[in-house]
């Protein structure tokens, strides 16, 4: 009773979870865009696209995905040998313990008919399949806590991953072994299946589940005479319809090896139920806590392989584009492989911020549209993450479960950016992917966040000019030493303001009247510097605008590093701001 009422109960909170974790696909939105479309008219859209793709030829694309990606992992297997193994054994040994196991009433009373948990190959296999998982457990642990990989984070949920599966395979070998060994188990066989004989024929029949089956037993010991163990096996003939010999189950009978000196004090505190109260416990807390765990990958997974191999930017349905996304949320197993690939992972050594690792920008991301409170600050340390990324493709190539994760970070950055949050960063190279892009954003939603940074910028270096006079009180004596501190930077000190820098900047002849459009043309921002008037430089729009070409640099005559000077007064520009916002 107590276990068919826990196993309703774990199903009802599982299902329970399983809806409510589906129905945040279609409920949140990273894109603005789908944002106010009705959670009816997302799933509409994704059955539309579901029963499209059915109805086509690629439903041979999703055949194979579904047996190379989904079932043989080729994904992982070209990434990492050691990881494809760890995962195969985890992923295949449980899902076939469930199976044969854990639904042996559904799935393998019905495939075979003289099915019994405690009869060869079932009960061999029952073990071997565990071990599999141990074997995995162990090559899991070793790789997040030994190996050292560079920047693998390790979270709770892969503490509880871990843990809830070992304490599963564990607690089952453990109750097996001591099932082996339980002479209370014995007894309450022999008095089921067993015509009570005589006293002789009892001892006997003891004598080789002693012998043989590993028994325990508080009253007979070995060794036993020939004839007793033959006259055993005889009775015995009714029981080896049903019972193999325990040696099979390897890891149970190890168990029951190495507990057999203490078996019968273990028999009569009642361990056998207490270590089955905890087996089945753990399974049904593991079963009811799994939509809300990472191991939620194992459903999420297959769902976000099969998707990205169908679906496409230019002509899937943008409503299930932004359905999928968050659904992909969900599909991470945080397993760490797009934040070894990292370009940018190394600036995690300088920049102790952990959303610039893609691993972790995942959780955050489930934060942001959980509609959990979040600090202003951590949404512009999240920013800040999303925005230090080169888009090289890299973490998207070595996912295991196919997530568009450069599609992911345009996404989440454009919801971040539309929140009014000024992203400084915006106004570097590595705004590149999000030009290129433009079309996709709109125009009006382009140019507001640039707009946003710029003004930032401005209110904190108020432009020192007024009537066309420049006030030399304002100037920065700390701007020099400043850029001294690095080598490239410390070249500006050559500077004879020749003007070639000027000339040589294709941004310059982009314009009919330059100073007008650009404030400060770039030998006057070299000029500038030797004067320390910091807030004339960094309020022009010529530093801003810069393309980084390299032409001012590579033409001056004086070796003077133009273009990494002007990255490291925007540099200077960004800290100083930066830091204003965090004492605020």
């Amino acid at each position: 009773m107590f276990f068919t009422v826990s196993l309703y109960i774990a199903l009802a909170i599982f299902a329970a979870g399983l809806l409510f974790k589906v129905s945040t696909w279609f409920l949140s939105s990273l894109t603005p865009q789908a944002a106010d479309i009705p959670a009816a008219l997302r799933v509409r859209a994704a059955l539309k696209g579901i029963g499209r793709t059915l109805l086509s030829a690629k439903i041979l694309m999703l055949l194979k995905v579904l047996v190379l990606d989904v079932l043989l992992q080729t994904r992982i297997l070209k990434d990492s040998l050691l990881r494809w193994w760890m995962h195969m054994l985890i992923y295949g040994g449980f899902m076939l313990l469930l199976l044969m196991h854990a639904l042996e009433k559904i799935v393998s009373v019905a495939l075979f008919s003289d099915y019994s948990s405690t009869l060869n190959p079932f009960m061999f296999l029952r073990n071997f399949f565990g071990f599999m998982v141990l074997v995995g457990l162990a090559l899991a642990l070793s790789r997040r806590f030994f190996m050292k990989i560079p920047r693998l984070k390790t979270a709770a949920m892969d503490h509880y991953a871990i843990v809830i599966m070992a304490v599963i395979m564990v607690s089952g070998f453990l109750l097996e072994g001591v099932k082996i060994t339980s002479y209370g188990r014995y007894q309450e066989m022999v008095e089921a299946y067993v015509d009570a004989g005589d006293k002789e024929e009892l001892t006997a029949l003891e004598s080789l589940w002693i012998k043989e089956y590993g028994v325990v037993s508080p009253m007979l010991k070995g060794p036993f005479k020939a004839d007793v163990l033959e006259k055993g096996r005889e009775l015995n003939e009714s029981c080896i319809s049903c019972h193999s010999r325990p040696q099979w189950a390897f890891m149970g009978y190890g168990v029951a090896k190495a507990i057999a000196p203490v078996a019968v004090g273990l028999d009569k505190t009642g361990l056998p139920a207490l270590l089955w109260y905890i087996h089945f416990l753990t399974c049904f807390i593991g079963l009811a806590y799994l939509p809300f765990s990472k191991m939620f990958h194992i459903l999420a997974g297959p769902i976000s392989l099969l998707a990205n191999a169908v679906m496409d930017p230019g002509t899937s349905d943008p409503v299930n584009i932004a359905t999928r996304q968050i659904m992909e949320l969900d599909a991470c197993t945080h397993c760490g492989a797009c934040t070894l690939r990292c370009s940018v992972g190394v600036v995690f050594e300088e920049i102790p911020n952990v959303n610039i690792l893609p691993s972790e920008k995942i959780a955050s991301l489930k934060r942001l549209i959980s509609g959990k409170n979040i600090s202003q600050q951590d949404i512009r340390t999240i920013q800040e993450g999303l925005y230090l990324c080169t888009n090289c493709l890299r973490c998207t190539g070595v996912c295991p479960v196919g997530i568009n994760l450069q599609e992911l970070w345009l996404s989440a950055r454009e919801a971040l950016l539309r929140k009014g949050s000024p992203e400084l960063l915006i106004l570097s190279p590595l705004s590149l992917y999000r030009g290129l892009m433009q079309r996709a954003i709109g125009s009006g939603q382009y140019q507001k966040p640039i707009q946003l940074a710029k003004e930032a910028i401005s209110n904190e270096y108020k432009i020192n000019r007024r009537d066309n006079t420049i006030d030399m009180t304002r100037r920065d004596d700390t701007l020099e030493h400043k850029l001294r501190q690095s080598i490239q930077s410390n070249t500006f000190s050559f500077c004879y303001n020749c003007k070639t820098c000027t000339s040589a900047c294709p941004l310059i002849h982009n314009f009919d009247n330059p100073q007008s459009a650009l404030e400060l043309l770039p030998h006057q921002i070299m000029h500038a510097l030797s004067w320390g008037l910091a807030d004339l430089i960094m309020s022009s729009r010529m530093l801003w605008a810069c393309l980084g070409c390299y032409q001012c640099q590579d033409q001056c005559p004086q070796g003077v590093h133009i273009t990494d000077v002007f990255y490291e007064l925007k540099n200077l520009a960004i800290k100083q701001v930066k830091d204003k916002a965090l004492k605020t």
